[in-house]
This record gives structure tokens, sequence and C-alpha cells, in this order.
């Protein structure tokens, strides 16, 4: 499995580049993304950040003290912006509690530590999670989100049925716990998923199409 993920890496990483993926200028900005980005397109999160920035909401507390229609009306681009709001102040109450609203205090937390404590915050699941972990944290741990799933499923790595915790250990069994090589994996997975491997799949101009070609990737 390493050799293959390793294939697939190398196949992305020449078609894409470097990607830079995740979006945001600071770690908060990533944590807040990462909360908005369920169950909508990154577009619509794009809009959303930006009505809070018009509104200087960005910052943990003032998400805390504000009016709650505010915030529901800068959600509202990126869909089911009543439960987002919750959800994004309840991690802003944990921040606030656990770590006095720093992001700098809760990376420095272990990874084993703080893994279990974001998935007890209510609305953060083991993807959002590890979104945090890894881009907000630079924690060493791999994000599995449906683009993974789709396209090792299609390439015959994984069944379609694989669990979570089971693709992201897929990835961190076989590979080199590396933070800066697991954020680039995920973007690239991400690009992939968007421009070529969609519900309608675009296979004959996929970057890994040789792959397939010269009967790789094998398991």
């Amino acid at each position: 499995m390493r050799k293959t993920l390793d294939n697939l890496y190398r196949h992305l990483t020449a078609h894409y580049g470097p990607t830079h993926w995740w979006p945001g200028d600071t770690p908060f900005e990533v944590a807040v993304g990462a909360v908005l980005t369920q169950n909508t397109a990154w577009t619509n999160v794009e809009k959303a950040i930006a009505g809070l920035k018009a509104e200087h909401l960005l910052e943990p507390g003032a998400l805390l003290e504000c009016p709650t229609e505010l915030i529901e009306t800068a959600l509202r681009p990126c869909g089911y912006f009543r439960v987002k709001t919750k959800r994004l102040r309840a991690f802003c109450r944990y921040l606030d509690e656990r770590y006095g609203g720093s992001m700098t205090r809760m990376a420095e937390t272990s990874l084993e530590d703080l893994r279990p404590e974001l998935l007890d915050v209510n609305g953060i699941g083991p993807e959002t999670a590890d979104d945090i972990l890894l881009y907000a944290c630079d924690k060493p741990v791999f994000v599995v989100d449906a683009y993974t799933r789709r396209i090792l499923g299609r390439h015959g790595l994984v069944t379609a049925d694989i669990a979570y915790e089971e693709l992201r250990a897929t990835f961190e069994d076989a590979i080199e716990p590396d933070v800066q090589m697991f954020k680039e994996y995920h973007g690239l997975l991400v690009y992939t998923g968007k421009d070529f491997c969609r519900r309608k799949p675009k296979c004959a101009a996929c970057p890994l199409q040789p792959l397939l070609e010269d009967g790789q990737p094998e398991g």
C-alpha cells in the first residue's frame, strides 16, 4: 500500500504542484472554515468567512458575545446557518474555556489528548476534528473526506463502505508521519475530486489515468 500511495502522490504532485491547501489567514480562520465546510462547497464557506470578517467577528470572543442573528446572517451563504452558528459557538466556547481563546495554546496540547477533546465538542466529528488538528494545529493526522474514499474506492484500493478511522489508519500506517506531506496529500485529493473524480467522473483526463493503464495502483 505504501508504494501505491506514493505513486498516487507523485502523479498528483506532477499535475498540480503545491496546493497550499487549506485556505486561511490564521489558525482560527482555518478552524472556522473546518466547521463551516460541512455539507457545503468551499466557495460558500469563503462567502461566509468574508461575511464574518466584514462584521469583525472572526475571533472567538466576538463570536461568543455578538447577537446570534448577526452570525446567522453572515453564515447564511454556507447553508444550515442556524446549526452552524451553534456549532461554531460551541467550538469558540471550548477554545475560550479550555485555552483562553488561544489557538496557540490549544496547539501545544498533544495529539493524543487534543483529538478526543475536539470530538467531545458539539458538532465536531472526525473529519472536522482532523481538519483542525492538521491545518490549524500542525498535528500529523491524515484527513479523510468523501473525495479520499471515492478516489481510492474507484481505484479498487478500499471498499466503498470503509469506515473513517480505518481509512485514516490506512494512510497513517503506510506513510511516515509528515505534517506538510499530509497537508499536501489531502489537498491533492481535494483538487482531484473536484476536477476529475466527480459523481460523473472525467477519467480520461485524470492525472491518475496512467496508473490504471499501467495496471496500477495496486494494493
